[in-house]
């Protein structure tokens, strides 16, 4: 049996803040943004390179839920990674050496999901 991990819904109680947040300043892609009815919204947001969607939008999660914690962004250079989301406005923690190649930094979106930035060793 395969599963497949492709969509995680974030409680977000500003589905604007949050769209603006992830796609102008984090750099997600825009997949989708529909309003199908009953004052359901969806907006879907892929990370670069990812499968793994997020979703945020009105009638998606209780708003009041609690929030998402340490969903992980793998990237090649956290130091890179981090520089850029910086000079985009967003607040990213400095970068933490785990040892053995490991590396992270840390953000949250407006709403209090957080994330972690994460460098693996070098594979060859």
């Amino acid at each position: 049996m395969q599963m497949r991990l492709e969509l995680v819904p974030l409680p977000t109680r500003d589905v604007e803040l949050s769209k603006e947040f992830y796609v102008d300043r984090v750099g997600f892609t825009l997949d989708h943004d529909v309003e199908p009815g009953n004052g359901l919204r969806v907006v879907q947001l892929t990370p670069p390179g990812s499968a793994c969607s997020v979703v945020i939008g009105v009638g998606m999660s209780d708003p009041e839920a609690p929030r998402v914690q340490n969903l992980h962004l793998v990237v090649d250079d956290v130091e890179q990674a981090r520089a850029e989301l910086a000079a985009k406005g967003v607040d990213v923690s400095g970068v933490s050496d785990l040892g053995g190649g490991v590396k992270y930094a840390y953000f949250s979106d407006p709403d209090g999901n957080s994330w972690a930035l994460q460098e693996l060793p070098h594979r060859q």
